[in-house]
């Protein structure tokens, strides 16, 4: 286990055991040697994810969330890590490294304005991140899903 704070001084412990039960997840994808991200409404550019819903797996819920928010089709799924943040009402995110088949266009994206592809992170503008980008359990999951594509 891990431990973090996130950008609200909230604890955040990380688990590498697939078997907790999660509520929510986040995807970390690639396409064609790009990071897939979506870029949300109201806090910018981000990870696809979301809740799960009732009568879902994880993974169903990650495959829709990201169809959902990037037109994104997965192909593969790689468990990362199960983190917890205590806030008010904790819960259980948990991240998969995921790469792409291919990527829809879409009428409507829901919540976000589609896919936006990049090399990296870093290749990001700053001011164009949402908080979820900037959140180091987050991002240490990033580096974990990055380091695996270089192997």
């Amino acid at each position: 286990m891990k431990q973090f704070n996130d950008e609200n001084g909230n604890l955040v412990e990380l688990f590498f055991d697939e078997s907790i039960e999660a509520k929510h997840c986040l995807a970390i994808p690639t396409y064609k040697n790009q990071y897939v991200f979506t870029k949300h409404k109201k806090r910018g550019i981000e990870f696809p994810g979301g809740k799960v819903e009732a009568g879902e797996t994880t993974i169903d819920a990650l495959k829709r969330e990201v169809y959902e928010e990037t037109g994104g089709i997965i192909k593969n799924t790689e468990y990362l890590g199960t983190y917890k943040v205590y806030e008010e009402y904790p819960f259980f995110k948990a991240v998969y490294k995921v790469s792409l088949s291919n990527i829809e266009n879409k009428n409507d994206y829901l919540e976000t304005n589609g896919a936006v592809l990049y090399d990296s992170v870093e290749d990001i503008n700053e001011a164009d991140k949402s908080i979820l980008l900037k959140d180091d359990c987050i991002m240490y999951l990033y580096k974990k899903a990055k380091n695996k594509n270089a192997n």
